[in-house]
């Protein structure tokens, strides 16, 4: 992952070998390029598999319904009264939609190695751009994995997977790599602003460093690239040693020193968290990212009193 400062004069999709990498430029980041496959139906089903693979890894448990139970689902949905049981449902329905898209596809690209010719407006085609469009509405109720907020980004992809060229597709997960790099960027230094001044948590600064720069680089890299063997471990590790941090307190530490020491440290751990779900999904998690970043707020403020706090019993000594 290569960053550099924001500037008009390179404008988006600018290619750029670097390092010996080709890289393309979105939004104030130099982001890994990878070769665009060819746009056949083919390209397509395995493009939407992996998305929805990736869809179900990062959403709540229990909506995975296989397609051959869409009836079943709908039904489930289309007759239940309660709101709160009717958003779930309607997550359940929005996966056998999504698993429904995906077995169409499967069948025609099937038919399509057998020599038949499969145009954009075939029948099949038709039902299964219906079934992702319907899904995307749904998954609007479904909450990430976190169970703290919905990630709509993810299930728009599938669609735009299925119903625009790939190269355009390419071009869309580019962009989102960029804003998920920037939300990287933004946690890290909120991490900076409420720790980097207190000598409690002195040596926390390159830990955090560490950890967004091997997030943002995880975050552009494909599985299957060659790479992810360093990366994937580079990250995990960086997190784990951001996580074992332990802050520096005194020799007798009081309880009010140990009090602050462990909000500190669960708001470190939650800005890891954080930055794992936005960089293994790939897109940013902005109501998320606010609360947390209140809560970083209401510690500061906290920190602050509490020194004005020690200044006055000292001079009161």
């Amino acid at each position: 992952m290569v960053t550099v400062p924001m500037s008009t004069q390179i404008g988006r999709g600018t290619q750029q070998v670097i390092h010996g990498r080709l890289r393309v430029y979105y939004d104030g980041y130099w982001i890994k390029a990878y070769d665009v496959p060819a746009d056949t139906l083919l390209a397509k089903k395995r493009l939407i598999e992996a998305l929805t693979r990736r869809l179900f890894n990062h959403t709540e448990h229990g909506i995975n319904i296989p397609g051959g139970r869409l009836e079943e689902a709908r039904l489930a949905f289309d007759t239940e009264p309660d709101p709160q049981r009717r958003r779930i449902k309607g997550g359940m329905l929005a996966g056998a939609l999504f698993n429904r898209a995906a077995d169409i596809i499967t069948k025609l690209v099937e038919i399509q190695a057998m020599g038949v010719v499969i145009q954009p407006d075939n029948e099949l085609m038709r039902h299964c751009g219906e079934h992702l469009r319907e899904a995307l509405e749904l998954g609007k109720m479904v909450l990430h994995r976190s169970g703290d907020e919905g990630i709509d980004e993810l299930w728009g992809e599938p669609f735009k997977a299925f119903a625009y060229p790939i190269e355009e597709f390419y071009k869309s997960r580019y962009m989102k790599i960029a804003m998920t790099m920037s939300a990287i960027d933004l946690i890290a230094a909120e991490l900076l602003r409420t720790f980097g001044d207190l000598p409690m948590f002195h040596g926390l600064e390159p830990l955090v460093a560490s950890f967004a720069t091997a997030a943002k680089a995880k975050s552009e890299t494909l599985r299957t690239d060659p790479e992810i063997f360093e990366v994937w471990t580079s990250f995990v590790a960086s997190a784990e040693k951001l996580a074992a941090f332990e802050p520096v307190l005194s020799a007798c530490p009081s309880s009010l020193e140990l009090d602050w020491a462990q909000q500190g440290m669960q708001l470190v751990n939650g800005g890891k968290e954080l930055v794992s779900y936005i960089t293994r999904a790939r897109v940013p998690m902005p109501k998320s990212t606010r609360e947390w970043s209140e809560r970083c707020e209401r510690y500061r403020l906290n920190c602050a009193v509490r020194r004005e706090n020690a200044v006055s019993i000292t001079l009161i000594s």
